[in-house]
């Protein structure tokens, strides 16, 4: 009998033969080839049975509550691992909704896949009114690094090699993948399915810089009087650590890191100038950009931020993409690689007669430095009743210095400014906000995919008004039990919650909420942990608690409503409030 079983459970090369799969394993098959074992998103029509065949497969699928901020966790993963993070959503509505993350992730360089169902393009091409119709293809073009359809079985794989590929190489990005409802019924022969299917190899290969390009470079830093480094977050996205490090320790230059860059080395590091970026931004006369852009966070590269006064800079800049030098001024020495070739190179260059800065120099910047901090420390050891920012982050820097594992997650106005410059990081890749185009609503998704990505708490310090776009997110940490510890800042509004109706009128002002809002409640409706903080001593009890316990818990921190100013620090760019000052 026992052989008998073995036989029938045995299939004869000619049922082999006559063996087919589907579109939806190829999907899921083409995706664990290449070592993708979690997809974000939000079922529906057609891809409902594609997340449940991911799960049965043994991938991990993280349901959301909208398809944004399954994509921010996408983009986060993506950020954190070097690997495509991946989102599904539905078509057309759900496509839309996952565009704002996929054009999010281009824009900060995060490697992310959208895959998305759609119509048919008969009907799409016709315009004869499929459900859900649209021509998502074209639509993501704009806002992606990549975008691609499938129509055939036998493709798959090669459209998910090539969305991984895209995603990663080069300057990486958000490639989007349309996969039509028909696609994923089809069937194809199980052989021939399995032969189709492309494991990507060598996806983000290195590219190593010229030879005269690191020679000019360094020839740029050897001559400086008031040099300076500047690290992006395409520095801590690079993953060359050692690298940057012994680049910026050798050649003894300060360092200025933006936001995401902060941790590459310790805030604490003595070489650390972000006590005094003002100053260095401005009396600097090299500038070694690493993985970092002269956008508008560096005010272009131009103007009063940097000293114009003080005469021209000379820029080393190192990026993988050509195009991006001058951009917007003149480069004196490009440097085009990956990054850590690149700072290899520089690095093998400097001998052991390699000039350091000036004690001038480093005088100058270490006194104002020294100052500064004086300042915000006489300004943190304050204990205003209700609290303000600074009473508020105080106590969370405290709690948060003794467990530099733990990931941030920031945004808002007025907390990401003042938390940016309160909070030190010390560990790479663990600070995750608003990136390069500011934009509020990350919070949630980037705290869920950092939780699922990293295993390890998550701390998310947000304003009230940025919380309000993923709010209902809490459901998705409670259900999936994530260690992550929400903190709302509430001042009652948008920047602050004392205006008032300049109309008389019954509505509130613009930037008003709910006053007294409990945000607490909210987590508790779905089994988390609420807390509500009115004192430093009671949020950092909230906060050790949450940490302790690892469950998913809210503290509704209170927070003087007078506190806050217009768009944080971004006054200048509300045209009302920049021609007011004229």
């Amino acid at each position: 009998m026992a052989e008998a079983g073995i036989n029938d459970a045995q299939n004869s090369p000619a049922q082999e033969a006559q063996a087919t799969t589907d579109g939806f394993h190829l999907v899921i098959d083409a995706l664990k080839l290449n070592d993708i074992d979690t997809i974000f998103g939000l079922v529906g029509i057609p891809i409902t049975d594609l997340a449940r065949l991911a799960q049965a497969e043994g991938m991990r699928f993280i349901g959301f509550r909208h398809e944004q901020n399954a994509g921010n966790a996408a983009a986060v993963a993506g950020y954190m691992t070097k690997k495509p993070g991946i989102c599904l959503t539905v078509s057309a509505p759900g496509f839309l909704n996952g565009l704002t993350a996929l054009a999010n992730a281009t824009t900060n360089c995060f490697p992310m896949i959208l895959i998305s169902g759609s119509s048919e393009r008969e009907i799409v091409d016709l315009q004869q009114g499929d459900y859900e119709e649209m021509d998502q293809l074209n639509a993501a073009k704009p806002y992606a690094k990549a975008a691609y359809r499938v129509l055939h079985a036998e493709d798959i794989g090669v459209g998910v090699a090539r969305a991984i590929r895209a995603a990663v190489s080069g300057r990486p990005g958000g490639v989007y993948l349309d996969l039509p409802a028909k696609l994923l019924a089809q069937t194809i022969d199980a052989v021939k399915a399995k032969q189709s299917l492309i494991k990507v190899v060598d996806a983000a290969p290195r590219q190593i810089p010229a030879p005269d390009a690191v020679k000019r470079a360094l020839d740029v830093i050897r001559n400086a009087k008031r040099p300076l480094i500047l690290l992006g977050k395409g520095a801590a996205y690079a993953q060359a650590d050692a690298q940057i490090r012994e680049l910026v320790e050798k050649s003894g230059v300060p360092y200025l890191p933006m936001s995401m860059a902060k941790g590459l080395l310790p805030d604490t590091h003595e070489q650390s100038a972000s006590a005094a970026r003002s100053f260095v931004l401005a009396e600097a006369d090299a500038v070694v950009l690493i993985g970092a852009r002269l956008n508008w966070l560096l005010a272009h590269g131009k103007g009063k931020t940097w000293g114009a006064a003080a005469g021209p800079k000379q820029f080393v800049q190192i990026d993988i993409a050509p195009t991006e030098i001058d951009s917007n001024v003149a480069i004196e020495a490009p440097v085009i690689g990956d990054i850590g070739s690149c700072v290899e190179a520089l690095v093998a260059g400097m001998g052991a007669d390699f000039p350091k800065p000036s004690s001038e120099w480093l005088n100058a910047v270490a006194e104002r430095k020294n100052t500064n901090l004086a300042k915000m420390a006489a300004t943190l050891d304050k204990n205003p009743t209700p609290m303000n920012f600074h009473s508020a982050l105080r106590a969370i820097r405290d709690v948060l210095k003794t467990r530099p594992d733990i990931n941030v997650v920031n945004e808002g106005a007025n907390t990401l400014d003042y938390a940016r410059s309160i909070i030190d990081m010390y560990q790479p890749r663990k600070r995750f906000d608003s990136g390069t185009w500011g934009i509020m609503g990350i919070g949630m998704g980037f705290a869920i995919g950092a939780a699922v990505t990293s295993g390890t708490q998550v701390v998310a310090i947000e304003g009230d008004s940025a919380f309000g776009f993923s709010g209902m997110e809490l459901e998705t940490i409670c259900r999936y039990n994530l260690p992550v510890c929400t903190i709302v800042f509430n001042n009652n509004g948008v920047y602050r919650g004392t205006d008032v109706n300049p109309n008389g009128g019954a509505d509130v002002a613009p930037t008003v909420f709910v006053k007294g809002a409990r945000y607490d409640k909210m987590i508790e409706a779905f089994g988390g942990v609420g807390h509500q903080a009115t004192t430093p001593e009671e949020l950092t009890k909230a906060l050790l608690d949450a940490i302790a316990s690892g469950k998913p818990t809210l503290i509704n921190a209170v927070i003087d409503e007078s506190a806050g100013t217009e768009s944080g620090r971004l006054t200048n760019l509300n045209p009302q409030s920049a021609a007011m000052k004229k």
